[in-house]
């Protein structure tokens, strides 16, 4: 088998894509050396889809190849569109190698849907029954299923669900605290995020099989944000619950809040659902706090009273997430920090573990202000770690998983 895994992650206004290649066989039919072996080649993507779209693309090394900018005539308006300017550019550099499969993001896989799965039409209907769980997500991981199926005709198309990967979880934290009819209709709590926690956790297998078959809390710090505990590589529990919203403040979204307030928000203050659901997941979180930017860069650079209760809020609110899921853990072996903010915002990372040296979480200054791969001390009780997550590279791998599986 050879040629080249696309895999696309369809947003309300952008469409990401990554290329991956597996070399191409020996004339004789002897496997090329590394066959089998994902190889990144290309990743970017079409963002401002509708208003002002902006395709950028990069090389493996983050060599940027194209930044195509359009004003007025020819823009893409819609995923459709963004998705055969992104084919364009694509066959052009990959001197003709097919695409053999296309794997996809899909936030939402509900209560059935527990690993990745080769896409039909009676699968496509279910997912879309989905849509009122994620609906500033869904709606558009379909969308982009639907154009790459019309793109490439006959072409296996494959889903990976952010909720697949806390399909572990033990009842206790599956569950609300609701009567059980709820439960059955599927009123739980799936976590999101999966397929970075999944990457995160095979990496550190990797890395250090005793400490990937130990006690983790990843923290997944992105405009999305939540946190995951691991414990042998499986989900044990995560700050997020029926939907995104749930959980830490985020760049936009709340976070965590009473159900109460919902309810006085429509019963008092006379909010429609419409509403409040634009409060609570477009105008809110970090955005909303600091009354500056979702964008901790610039909250840190406008400073001022509502900038430091912002990120004040967010600290505490991560923090307390972390005790909460090393508690349920019965300990913690290792913190890791993923995503863009993890990854990049180092200050807040040493105010996040500000507090926590009870738990034997420490952060060392120098280590931490170089964006070190380790940030505790030496010889730490609990190792505090910095790994940058590749949700498309565990798309693809799964996407190949599923075809090699179908023949």
């Amino acid at each position: 088998m050879s040629g080249v895994i696309l895999v696309l992650n369809a947003g309300s206004s952008s469409l990401k894509f990554a290329v991956f290649t597996l070399p191409a066989a020996a004339p004789d039919g002897t496997p090329a050396r590394g066959a089998g072996t994902l190889e990144a080649r290309f990743s970017g993507q079409v963002e401002g889809i509708g208003a002002t779209p902006h395709l950028i693309a990069r090389d493996a090394a983050g060599t940027r190849l194209l930044d195509e900018r359009w004003a007025g005539g020819g823009a893409p308006e819609h995923h459709a569109a963004a998705l055969g300017e992104i084919i364009r550019w694509l066959e052009g550099v990959l001197g003709g190698q097919p695409v053999i499969a296309v794997g996809h993001r899909v936030v939402h896989g509900g209560p059935d849907y527990a690993e990745p799965m080769l896409i039909d039409l009676g699968v496509m209907a279910e997912l879309q029954d989905l849509v009122p769980l994620a609906p500033l997500h869904q709606p558009h991981n379909l969308s982009g299923i639907a154009a790459a199926a019309r793109r490439f005709r006959g072409v296996p198309q494959v889903a990976c669900f952010d909720t697949a990967f806390h399909r572990t979880q033990p009842f206790v934290a599956d569950t609300f605290g609701l009567p059980p009819e709820f439960h059955a209709r599927g009123i739980r709590r799936y976590g999101f995020h999966g397929l970075s926690y999944e990457y995160i956790a095979r990496r550190i297998a990797a890395e250090d099989p005793a400490l990937g078959a130990g006690r983790l809390v990843v923290a997944h710090l992105g405009n999305g944000a939540s946190l995951c505990a691991i414990a042998g590589g499986r989900s044990q529990g995560s700050s997020m619950g029926f939907t995104a919203l749930d959980g830490v403040p985020m760049g936009t979204r709340c976070g965590q809040l009473d159900p109460g307030v919902v309810l006085h928000m429509i019963d008092t203050l006379g909010m429609g659902t419409a509403e409040v659901t634009k409060l609570l997941y477009g105008n809110s979180g970090l955005k909303g706090l600091s009354g500056v930017s979702q964008d901790v860069r610039e909250i840190e650079a406008a400073g001022g009273e509502a900038a430091e209760r912002a990120l004040g809020y967010f600290a505490y609110r991560v923090r307390r997430e972390i005790a909460a899921l090393a508690a349920s853990l019965g300990g913690i072996d290792a913190l890791v920090f993923t995503a863009g903010i993890g990854e990049n915002a180092r200050a807040l990372r040493g105010r996040i573990c500000e507090g926590l040296g009870f738990m034997g979480i420490a952060i060392d200054t120098a280590r931490n202000a170089a964006n070190a791969p380790e940030i505790s001390p030496p010889g730490s009780t609990v190792r505090v770690l910095v790994r940058r997550t590749d949700e498309e590279r565990m798309i693809a791998e799964h996407t190949l998983a599923v075809i090699r599986g179908h023949g």
